[in-house]
């Protein structure tokens, strides 16, 4: 659990520096009122729980995920350090996407499988915009951003913006280009 709690501190740090370009004590502070971040929080108790091997628990903080923001996030997910939803309504997260750290996701959302159990594997800052879809075995490259409502079903390579259905590459940034932690 105490993993969990410390992946917790860097996600609410992440999200404040997201919303609020600081992640000084009062922008955390006003991070916990903002959408998405209970979605956040029990994600993270329900990895906890799941670390812990404390079934039931973990089935109550997915449920609870689920009920209250409105958020299905598959009980094996897994992702690193940074995890941030910007907003949490209608995301859906198959239980077996993995995912790097400083990963951001708004509203709408869908990392799925393919019917096969295929599942993607996002890298580190990336961005996932409203309404997206990614389906299927699919790497998604660090630094990479999805537009809003694209449909990715095939790999994205590092440092490149992906927009449409299906999704095609419309610009690629150098790399360590990425500046801040907030894609503009």
């Amino acid at each position: 659990m105490r993993n969990a709690l410390m992946l917790l501190r860097d996600d609410l740090r992440e999200k404040a520096r997201w919303c609020y370009r600081s992640d000084a004590p009062a922008a955390i502070a006003r991070t916990l009122a903002t959408d998405g971040t209970s979605a956040m929080i029990l994600y993270r108790l329900m990895q906890g729980a799941r670390d812990a091997r404390l079934v039931p628990l973990e089935l109550v903080f997915n449920k609870l995920n689920t009920v209250v923001n409105g958020c299905v996030i598959g009980r094996g997910t897994e992702f690193g350090p940074g995890f941030v939803i910007v907003h949490a309504q209608g995301i859906v997260i198959n239980g077996q996407v993995r995912g790097g750290s400083n990963v951001h996701l708004e509203h709408q959302v869908t990392l799925g499988d393919n019917g096969a159990g295929a599942c993607p594997v996002l890298g580190s800052d990336i961005y996932v915009g409203a309404g997206a879809k990614v389906i299927g075995p699919v790497a998604i490259g660090d630094g990479a951003r999805v537009g809003a409502n694209a449909v990715v079903v095939h790999d994205v390579e590092p440092e490149t913006t992906v927009v449409g259905v299906p999704a095609k590459p419309v610009r690629r940034r150098s790399e360590g280009a990425r500046g801040s932690s907030r894609f503009k």
